[in-house]
């Protein structure tokens, strides 16, 4: 049984890390308020160029675009994984790469037949561990990155598929949905095929329909506006994934928080049941040594 004094220093460290892990939860929780509003903030652009390219797909008949059609023959998928660059974060990291893994695993027979693109030293470590084929990384990013930051990752990756270094590529992220859920989620980002599937379905409606007049025309705007409307879709996944990040770390350091306090009240009971041995023992002592005395 432990003595009186490795309980108390017991109880004092666990105290300490309770603090530490209750500063990290307020610490989390605050970025995840501006992490959220970023995130929220940047849906109405990416949704504007959505529906512009979607207007010009469905107004011009003899515009196209290789972004926009499947391509007959997959030999490489890439996929773009969003982890975080530090644990302490509960499930947000494993269960994403695990289905990842999976994914993988099934879809391929070879390492030549994909390619992964990482954004995270989690992601990045997992991969590089596992001997699977890493071709673009980015670690380091700030807490509230700005496009800035993954531009050139973005736009490499968008070029990739353009020079058919791949046939598609998909993003592997956790989705927001509240600060203590997360959802691990695809999406088939390129060939933006679900744009062409729109503008067939509005061509069938086009009572109430926008039309906008394009300067220059419509195959040039095309040709610029295709490839950033992908590089924001990653971006704006970016954003999203930061927010499950901080969700997921607040929520973690609150279990952490809530264990130390449980931790706490048991070894204040075993110190309090020791202490209490510790007095009966010192009185039974006491009345034994005056008995014998007399």
């Amino acid at each position: 049984m432990a003595s009186l004094k490795e309980i108390k220093t017991r109880i004092g460290s666990t105290k300490k890390t309770k603090q530490i892990t209750k500063a990290m939860e307020m610490v989390s929780a605050a970025k995840l308020n501006r992490a959220q509003g970023r995130a929220e903030a940047f849906q109405p652009y990416t949704q504007k160029i959505r529906e512009v390219v979607t207007s010009i797909a469905q107004g011009t008949e003899d515009v196209s675009h290789p972004m926009l059609q499947e391509r007959e023959e997959i030999k490489r998928t890439g996929y773009i994984v969003i982890t975080s660059d530090r644990g302490l974060c509960g499930a947000y990291n494993s269960g994403l790469l695990r289905e990842t893994h999976r994914l993988i695993q099934e879809r391929h027979n070879s390492e030549d037949e994909y390619g992964i693109v990482v954004l995270g030293k989690v992601g990045r470590d997992f991969f590089k561990k596992r001997g699977m084929p890493v071709m673009q990384e980015i670690v380091g990013l700030n807490d509230h990155p700005e496009y800035s930051d993954i531009k050139n990752i973005a736009e490499t990756t968008v070029q990739m598929f353009a020079d058919e270094v791949f046939d598609e590529v998909y993003l592997h992220y956790n989705h927001f949905i509240s600060a203590i859920s997360q959802q691990v989620t695809e999406a088939k980002i390129l060939p933006l095929t679900g744009l062409a599937e729109e503008a067939k379905e509005a061509d069938q409606k086009t009572e109430g329909r926008l039309d906008y007049l394009y300067e220059p025309d419509p195959a040039t705007i095309l040709e610029q506006l295709l490839p950033h409307y992908a590089e924001t879709l990653i971006y704006g996944s970016l954003l999203d994934a930061k927010a499950s990040e901080f969700g997921a770390r607040m929520s973690a350091m609150r279990s952490a928080t809530d264990n130390a306090d449980n931790r706490i009240e048991e070894l204040t009971l075993s110190y309090n049941r020791a202490r209490q041995a510790a007095i009966t023992q010192e009185i039974n002592e006491i009345v034994g040594g005056a008995a014998a005395q007399s």
